[in-house]
C-alpha cells in the first residue's frame, strides 16, 4: 500500500531539539516542530523565556522541555547535548538556530568576537551533531538542520565575522552530509532572508533600510516568520529523505535579483 502524503509530514514520535529556541527563528521553529507532533528540547540561555515557550507548546497540547545553557562555550557544547538525551530518550532532529551578529566594522572586530562569532555559529552546530549522531544512527533516523543566511553568499557592510560563518554553515551542511547521509541522517540549511528577529533589529526599526529589504525581493516584502513553518516541518519529516546537503534559501527572491 502507498504511504499516505500526509503521513510523510507527521513528526509524532520524534523529538527535536531546537538551539537558540529563546527568540526569533529558533523560537518559531520549535513552535512549527511541535505542532507537527515533535516531542520539543528547548535550549537557549534565557531560561525564563525558554519556560514561558514550554508553557505555551503544553497549552496547545504539545511536549516540550527546557534545558539552559550557553553554547557560546565549547566546552558546554556537549555536557548539554547529554543533558538534551536524558530528556525524551533518543533524538531525532537537531535545529541549530543559535547565533549571533556583532555587526561590527572589519577594523574593529578583535580576536574575542571573531572566536564567539565563530564559536556560536559554526563550531556549536558541528560539535551538537556530533554528540547526537550516535543515537540518531541507532535509531536510523536523523534530521539536522542549519542555519544559513543571506550572508552565506552575499557580503553586507559590517557583517566580516558573521558573514564567515553563515558561509562555513553552508560547506558543515555539506560536508555532514557527505559524513552522515548514508546512516539515514541528512543534513540541510535553511538560509532565511530578511525576518523581524532580535539580530535583524536595527534594520527593522530603520523604515528606509527595511523598505530597502523588501525591494530586494522577488516578492516584494520582507519575511514573517509563518514563512519558514513548511520547510522546517519538510526538512524534519520523512518527506525530505532523499534530500540532503542542501542550503534552501527562504528569501523571497532575494538571491534571484
Amino acid at each position: 500500500m502507498t504511504t499516505p502524503v500526509s503521513s510523510l509530514f507527521d513528526l509524532n514520535d520524534r523529538t527535536a531539539v531546537v538551539t537558540g529556541s529563546s527568540s526569533g527563528i529558533g523560537q518559531a521553529i520549535a513552535g512549527f516542530l511541535a505542532q507537527a507532533g515533535a516531542r520539543v528540547i528547548l535550549v537557549a540561555r534565557r531560561e525564563d523565556r525558554l519556560h514561558a515557550l514550554v508553557n505555551s507548546i503544553q497549552k496547545d497540547g504539545g511536549q516540550a522541555v527546557a534545558i539552559a545553557g550557553d553554547l557560546g562555550d565549547v566546552e558546554n557544547v556537549s555536557k548539554i547535548a547529554a543533558r538534551c538525551q536524558e530528556a525524551f530518550g533518543e533524538v531525532h532532529i537537531l535545529v541549530n538556530a543559535a547565533g549571533v551578529n556583532p555587526r561590527e566594522p572589519a577594523d574593529a572586530v578583535t580576536p574575542e568576537k571573531w572566536n564567539q562569532t565563530i564559536q556560536l555559529n559554526l563550531s556549536a552546530p558541528f560539535f551538537f551533531a556530533q554528540a547526537l549522531v550516535p543515537r540518531m544512527k541507532a535509531a536510523g533516523y536523523g534530521r539536522i538542520i542549519n542555519i544559513a543566511s543571506l550572508q552565506s553568499v552575499r557580503a553586507f557592510p559590517d557583517g566580516i565575522a558573521y558573514g564567515a560563518s553563515k558561509g562555513g554553515v553552508c560547506q558543515l551542511t555539506r560536508a555532514m552530509a557527505e559524513t552522515w547521509s548514508s546512516d539515514g541522517i541528512t543534513c540541510n540549511a535553511i538560509a532565511p532572508g530578511f525576518f523581524p528577529t532580535e539580530l535583524t533589529g536595527p534594520i527593522f526599526e530603520n523604515s528606509e533600510r527595511r523598505n530597502w529589504a523588501a525591494n530586494q525581493t522577488a516578492i516584494g516584502r520582507n519575511g514573517e516568520l509563518k514563512d519558514l513553518a513548511g520547510i522546517s516541518v519538510f526538512l524534519a519529516s520523512p518527506a525530505s529523505g532523499y534530500i540532503t546537503g542542501q542550503t534552501i534559501f527562504v528569501d523571497g527572491g532575494f538571491t534571484v535579483k
